[in-house]
């Protein structure tokens, strides 16, 4: 058997284990049964010859010869990409795929904006894709996805960001925390508080570290979680206090279950922005997409979740 008996399904299925490093969500990714995602990674490794996966106790692995068909099988995928884009372009903006990647804090508005901009264009299959900040940055830089959102771009030359709509930064707490009343807090009196954090590679933990770092004051790390949902539900708890984006909480401000404290030198406030691959040519929908975040996002986000 020889590899160029692969078919494009099955590229695709072999890409997706070997990024998600798990069948499971493999499957997800794909809408497929796990099952049959094993079936199609035993078929790949009979045509290839060579064991693709080292599996060690409920962890994979990608063996060094999957690693060098990773590079083929991905090389592939993109070029199938460029020419879809190409026939789009040909065809106009009435249909065509647009992958879009967003940081976990941008999903409390990027359905309403995906859901304003397929009003405009119905034809568009959208594919949403929410991860942390570095995580969000791979997938750009792999050319996985067409444009991406997030707070602080990556500051590389090879990446372009468009800001469209201010990001304010606060710092919340329960109603009942002796600080609630407070006003003002300087920043050094927060140094004995227990923080909830977000993991390293998000861009809330980012702001927050170089927030404290630039007036020389040290975060007491309470507890680090992986979403904004279980640090407010923490933060309700009384478990400690949280640096969150205001568009995270805006529900639980409404509804009086979260508090901001008066910290002098807060909001920070950054930008939202567009980005994507410098270097990457821009589908129709892609920058119909792109378009529509620069002229409309502001006051969607606006409508959505608060702001200016």
């Amino acid at each position: 058997m020889s590899i160029r008996n692969l078919t494009i399904r099955q590229l695709n299925i072999f890409d997706a284990v070997a990024r998600n490093l798990s069948f499971s969500r493999a499957a997800e990714e794909l809408h497929l049964t796990q099952p049959a995602v094993s079936m199609q990674v035993r078929e790949i490794e009979d045509s290839a010859g060579l064991a693709l996966f080292e599996r060690v106790g409920k962890k994979i692995y990608v063996t060094e010869a999957g690693r060098e068909l990773l590079r083929y099988t991905q090389d592939v995928l993109r070029a199938l990409s460029d020419a879809d884009e190409a026939l789009d372009t040909l065809k106009g903006l009435g249909t065509g795929r647009l992958s879009i990647a967003v940081v976990s804090t941008a999903k409390y508005f990027a359905s309403a904006l995906l859901a304003q901009f397929r009003r405009h264009h119905p034809g568009i299959e959208l594919r949403l894709l929410v991860h942390n900040r570095e995580q969000v940055i791979e997938l750009l830089v792999a050319n996985q996805v067409d444009v991406a959102i997030m707070g602080t771009p990556p500051v590389a030359p090879a990446m372009q960001a468009e800001a469209f709509a201010p990001h304010p930064n606060v710092i919340i707490a329960a109603p009942d925390h002796p600080r609630a009343n407070q006003h003002p807090i300087a920043v050094a009196e927060l140094a004995p508080e227990a923080f909830l954090v977000r993991e390293p590679g998000s861009g809330t933990r980012m702001a927050m570290e170089q927030f404290f770092e630039q007036r020389g004051v040290p975060v007491r790390v309470g507890m680090e979680m992986a979403s904004n949902e279980t640090i407010k539900q923490a933060v309700m708890a009384g478990l400690g206090i949280s640096f969150l984006s205001r568009h995270t909480v805006e529900l639980e401000l409404r509804s009086g279950r979260i508090v901001i404290l008066d910290v002098i030198g807060l909001p920070v406030v950054r930008n939202w922005h567009v980005v994507h691959l410098l270097a990457k040519r821009l589908s129709p929908s892609a920058k119909a997409f792109k378009e529509f975040v620069l002229d409309e996002g502001r006051e969607i986000l606006r409508l959505t979740v608060g702001g200016e």
